[in-house]
């Protein structure tokens, strides 16, 4: 239905929904974040009280198995899902958003499927944070672009005293094109599979850093 309660019960909900602080963190990667309990906890209540309930429904699925160097399995899914958020009268609005998940067990879907979640219920909603940046405020540099660059030329075996083991991690992301969220993912797969150590990103050495890294690159790969 194109016209219907949905959008007041929508703008009703949105006047009761203050900011969710991101109270959780994460001791692998140092950051902190807003969980899907978090969301969800606050939301509820708001939700039953305007009559609004949300009907999801899977459009794409993606499911790969990435092998270890020690050759245990970690299941990695994607999910492109249609969440429906309905008013009493059938009215609705639809939201598609993309969720990402990895484990060793049967948990990679129902992980994916909650973040694509949490990340609907966030652009319906507008749930601030007294956190969010702007994306305009960010850049990257990708691979292809790094290719037409001359490399800075570097005694071998240099070390640079003023590095820490958060720039290094940093940095070899971006050599590899990773984000900081997919390295969440693929470090927790790790620690879980015992091929890294689980150690707050702020405690880490130079040792552990590289450590950590060179497992991200060596033992990720496609099965064939």
């Amino acid at each position: 239905m194109e016209n219907g309660q949905i959008y007041a019960a929508i703008s009703a909900a949105m006047a009761d929904i203050y900011a969710i602080g991101k109270d959780k963190y994460n001791q692998q990667q140092g950051f902190k974040f807003r969980g899907i309990d978090d969301v969800m906890n606050a939301l509820k209540p708001i939700l039953t009280k305007n009559k609004i309930f949300t009907v999801p429904q899977v459009l794409e699925q993606t499911r790969e198995i990435k092998v270890t160097a020690k050759g245990g399995e970690l299941r990695y899914s994607l999910l492109k899902i249609a969440f429906r958020f309905y008013a009493t009268d059938g009215s609705f609005v639809e939201a598609v958003t993309l969720g990402e998940g990895m484990d060793s067990g049967d948990k990679a879907s129902n992980k994916a499927m909650a973040i694509a979640y949490k990340y609907a219920l966030f652009q319906v909603f507008c749930i601030p944070t007294k956190e969010m940046t702007d994306p305009d405020g960010e850049s990257y540099e990708t691979k292809h672009e790094a290719k037409h660059e001359q490399p800075k030329p570097q005694p071998k075996n240099a070390e640079n005293p003023a590095e820490t083991p958060t720039n290094y991690i940093m940095r070899e992301c971006s050599n590899i094109g990773m984000d900081m969220q997919e390295l969440s993912r693929v470090r927790a797969a790790l620690v879980e599979a015992n091929i890294v150590r689980n150690i707050p990103t702020k405690e880490m050495t130079m040792q552990d850093a590289k450590a950590l890294m060179d497992a991200v690159k060596a033992n990720f790969r496609e099965a064939s």
